[in-house]
């Protein structure tokens, strides 16, 4: 058989169900009947991010997402978005440390089109896939990083923070956007050579959620990604597995142009996928998740010393998860004070946990976001393939709202006062400077560098 049907769904939250199928090439298919709307989501996700790059070539995994909407065999230039939107659908394509996702919403009528585009580019985009292209969108992706980090307030925070919670050499101490110097030195034949170990459909996940006929689009499936061949060489990423605590607090100063001063910190937190995890998210909704939250009551509302604070958790399967925190000043505020503030806030709740109705509106509010999730076709297909993807089930999508609501106070006190403390987090403080403070610094820096230059003139090597 070339196709076999490997699980199949008890109901899950709301009676939602899922069905398995695999493909003889490896490819993963998951299908989720809704008849509610006239609509269908398709969702590939491919097992490849960040962490599977190496040292001079990062940024490959985001750069080829934006190469996946160049082209392919059949489909020339922008054909992909003109042919999709032409139908009525939307479509887009994210990377992250963990997977490179690509997706379309189409009318049910349209779902075989949405099929066949993705499996041409699968089985065929290096037969479009050249030198112009790859330069077109190197600029495209170096745009992208000067437009949304490098030009904009706190713009580098995620890079500077990732880059100090996970040390150097780690899989996850560089972001997905990568650096100008990588993407400049990627050269075509890197390009080939990641999309032929990545792009195969055995390291790949297809869900297909909406009004649907499973059988039809089974079939579907199997004649357009059937023949496109599996690959073997791909190299499973490097170990991502730290310590539960830094042992230290890390701290970087930024002197930029910034709106206000901040306080940003990023907290080593159990996996992705552990209960401990679910536990720190609750413990983090609790102290910093909206305008009910303990830190913006504190900071906000009663202190006034911040215009915003909040604390939020990037989930992460192969590393350390990172608690999110954010404040910024309000005023002539110093960062000492909103720093002792939090800290105050941390210790109190290491020691008393929640309140019975702080835990009930956190899991309510966690459960409003897993359920919103799970209630569109396009956001049910994307958690399907992340649970299949990083945790090999996708039916753990389907309970996922009931492990949140199975947490216990007791084990969210435990987890953030064993996580949530000084000597276990990675700190920026950003200092507002004015342009002629900025160029100033670069002035000094070029008479320094002027004098190191005339110093070392005529010296014998």
């Amino acid at each position: 058989m070339p196709m076999g049907h490997t699980a199949t769904a008890q109901a899950g939250s709301g009676g939602l169900t899922a069905t398995e199928h695999r493909l003889a090439n490896g490819l993963r298919v998951v299908l989720s009947e809704d008849h509610l709307t006239p609509v269908a989501a398709v969702c590939l996700w491919y097992d490849v991010g960040s962490r599977h790059e190496v040292k001079g070539r990062t940024g490959l995994a985001h750069l080829f997402e934006h190469l996946m909407f160049q082209g392919s065999k059949q489909v020339s230039g922008n054909g992909h978005f003109e042919l999709v939107q032409g139908a009525g659908g939307s479509l887009n394509g994210t990377t992250s440390f963990e997977r490179t996702n690509y997706f379309e919403t189409m009318p049910a009528h349209q779902l075989e089109l949405a099929l066949w585009l993705e499996a041409d580019r699968m089985g065929s985009l290096l037969a479009a896939l050249d030198e112009e292209s790859m330069e077109n969108q190197r600029d495209v992706v170096k745009n992208e990083r000067r437009q949304r980090y490098d030009n904009v307030p706190y713009g580098t925070a995620f890079e500077r923070l990732t880059a100090l919670s996970y040390p150097e050499g780690h899989p996850y101490h560089h972001t997905p956007i990568g650096s100008m110097a990588d993407l400049d030195a990627a050269t075509l034949e890197d390009a080939r050579a990641f999309f032929r170990t990545n792009y195969a459909p055995n390291n790949a996940v297809l869900s297909v959620v909406g009004d649907i006929d499973p059988e039809r689009t089974l079939a579907w499936i199997e004649k357009y990604f059937g023949s496109i061949p599996s690959h073997d060489g791909k190299q499973p990423p490097r170990d991502g597995t730290l310590p539960d605590i830094i042992g230290e607090q890390l701290r970087e100063e930024v002197l930029e142009e910034v709106p206000a001063r901040a306080l940003m910190a990023a907290y080593r937190l159990p996996h992705d996928g552990d209960r401990a995890c679910d536990a720190a998210d609750l413990a983090l909704t609790v102290l910093g998740g909206g305008e009910s939250s303990r830190l913006h009551n504190r900071l906000v509302r009663r202190d006034q010393s911040a215009v915003a604070a909040g604390f939020g958790l990037l989930r992460l399967a192969g590393a350390p998860s990172l608690g999110w925190l954010d404040v910024k000043t309000s005023g002539g505020v110093e960062v000492p004070e909103i720093e002792t503030a939090v800290d105050e806030e941390l210790a109190r709740f290491a020691a008393e946990g929640p309140t019975a109705e702080e835990m009930e509106r956190a899991q309510a509010q966690l459960e409003r976001e897993w359920l919103d999730r799970l209630g569109t076709v396009a956001g049910r297909a994307d958690e399907l393939c992340r649970f299949a993807v990083l945790f090999g089930d996708p039916q753990l999508a389907l309970s996922a709202v009931d492990r949140v609501l199975d947490i216990t106070a007791d084990e969210v006190r435990a987890v953030a006062a064993a996580r949530l403390r000084p000597d276990n987090r990675a700190v920026l403080v950003y200092e507002p400077v004015t342009p002629d403070d900025v160029a100033a610094t670069a002035d000094a820096a070029d008479t320094a560098d002027a004098a190191e230059t005339d110093k070392h003139e005529g010296t014998d090597q």
